[in-house]
């Protein structure tokens, strides 16, 4: 059965790969974060479609919480304007392990302004309330949402649904973190093909400065970028992929959608791959295949400018940090990675609309050119192996706290002792090697490393 958000798609009949996402996601009518998960459903943990690393161990968010401690202590410990920020925050686990981490360190308790959490799903929006508030906190709206106390601090925690609602300012010093965000952002990808011999060979348009590289002007033949598409599966085919199922006693695997290559170029296919010379180059190979993630490299900016300050945003002293933790590649271009997740089972992205978590490699490379581009007082570390930064972070000495602090409970510290190695697995699909984390600091010069990236806590 399609959905209300499978409807909308087959009103547009095709859309950009990126579109279907977001529909998915986040639709008003029913995207998987906003309303079509059914009532007190759970999309987290094991009775939900998949589980983060906060929800494995308490020790991910207190190593995250201790990283931004550090940060702040490296920056000179700012007795004032320190924001923290987390962007899709999820249950608030992760806010919640921080904000107990922090606590033990009260000067940077009186530092913090404002707890900010950026989250577009008002169910999701009320359970961290609850979490990080408590459930008979009083709320009162604000200029950016709503806000509450938190249990914790005792600070504002403030909830947002976009992170333009809060204000850049220049005399603020961001603390942001971005755990298993940027993989659920909407991906737009393209592919090389043979171009009409009618159409010219550059790449620049009406409304692109980009101009075209020696490779597109002078080979023969020209080649051009080309999107992929979503469209509903012919009804026909799914018919009888359902009957064939139920002949044999199967689950039908005919999905309701699925992916086609635009027969012309589109409107992103003419800007997006030629915004980076990193797609630029593979345009001449045929077949070439890259995703791309504009939603990704605003965030990225966003970052950069609350730090180091922009063209727009003038601030005397870079200050702040953004931690990113997520899936994705270190230094190539992500292909074919568009996922569909459900009760913890991979499942066809273009089934289910609505109902089917949906995310993508991230391109931390992508990321870093961003931020570097978007404010000259900023540079990127990293991406390193979850596993390198959690346990240059000490998640191994923690582990050990915690089950010594088990005593004579075994299952606890089992359970302890599992949780931990699961993070830090490094087997071809554990978490430890294919989950990243990425900073991006105030320039320096690259005279400090921060913690968990090959440097050490240095006081100025």
């Amino acid at each position: 059965m399609v959905n209300a958000v499978g409807e909308a798609a087959i009103r547009g009949y095709i859309v950009p790969l990126a579109s279907y996402m977001r529909m998915c996601l986040t639709g008003d009518l029913g995207g998987y974060y906003t309303g079509a998960i059914g009532q007190d459903r759970d999309q987290f943990g094991v009775k939900g479609d998949f589980v983060t690393s906060p929800e494995i161990s308490q020790i991910f968010g207190e190593l995250v919480g201790v990283w931004f401690i550090a940060e702040w202590i490296s920056q000179g410990q700012p007795k004032e304007g320190v924001q923290l920020i987390e962007v899709g925050p999820g249950r608030g686990t992760l806010m919640d392990d921080m904000l107990r981490t922090i606590k033990r360190f009260p000067a940077m308790v009186d530092s913090i302004e404002s707890v900010f959490m950026v989250e577009a799903s008002p169910e999701l929006r009320e359970k961290q309330k609850t979490l990080l508030c408590g459930s008979d906190a009083p709320s009162e709206d604000c200029a950016a949402g709503f806000r509450s106390t938190g249990k914790h601090l005792g600070k504002p925690v403030v909830w947002a649904e976009s992170l333009k609602s809060i204000p850049i300012e220049p005399n603020k010093v961001p603390f942001i973190v971005a755990h298993e965000f940027f993989d659920a952002l909407p991906i737009h990808c393209f592919q090389s093909a043979p171009a009409p011999a009618s159409t010219p060979r550059t790449a620049s348009t009406s409304t692109s400065t980009v101009k075209p590289s020696s490779t597109e002007t002078n080979s023969s033949p020209a080649y051009e970028w080309r999107e992929m598409m979503v469209s509903p599966t012919h009804p026909a085919e799914v018919a009888s992929d359902q009957a064939k199922a139920k002949a044999a006693g199967r689950e039908a695997s005919a999905a309701e959608f699925q992916l086609i290559l635009s027969s012309k170029p589109t409107r992103h296919s003419r800007y997006l791959p030629e915004s980076s010379p990193r797609y630029r180059h593979l345009k001449q190979s045929p077949g070439s295949v890259v995703e791309i993630c504009p939603d990704a490299s605003l965030y990225a900016a966003d970052f950069a400018a609350r730090i180091g300050g922009s063209d727009k945003v003038k601030k005397s002293q870079p200050c702040g940090a953004a931690l990113i933790l997520d899936y994705g590649t270190s230094d190539t271009i992500p292909i074919n990675s568009l996922r569909g997740i459900r009760h913890h089972k991979l499942v066809s992205p273009f089934s289910a609309p609505g109902l089917v978590d949906l995310s993508a490699d991230v391109d931390f490379t992508a990321i870093a050119e961003a931020a570097t581009l978007a404010s000259d007082g900023v540079e990127v570390h990293g991406p390193v192996p979850q596993a390198d930064f959690l346990e240059l972070m000490g998640i191994r000495e923690r582990a050990e706290m915690l089950v010594r602090a088990a005593g004579t409970d075994e299952s606890t510290a089992e359970r302890i002792r599992k949780s931990w190695r699961r993070l830090v697995d490094r087997g071809p699909s554990g978490m430890g090697k294919v989950y990243k984390a990425l900073a991006i600091l105030p320039e320096n010069d690259g005279r400090r490393r921060p913690v968990g990236f090959g440097g050490d806590v240095s006081p100025r």
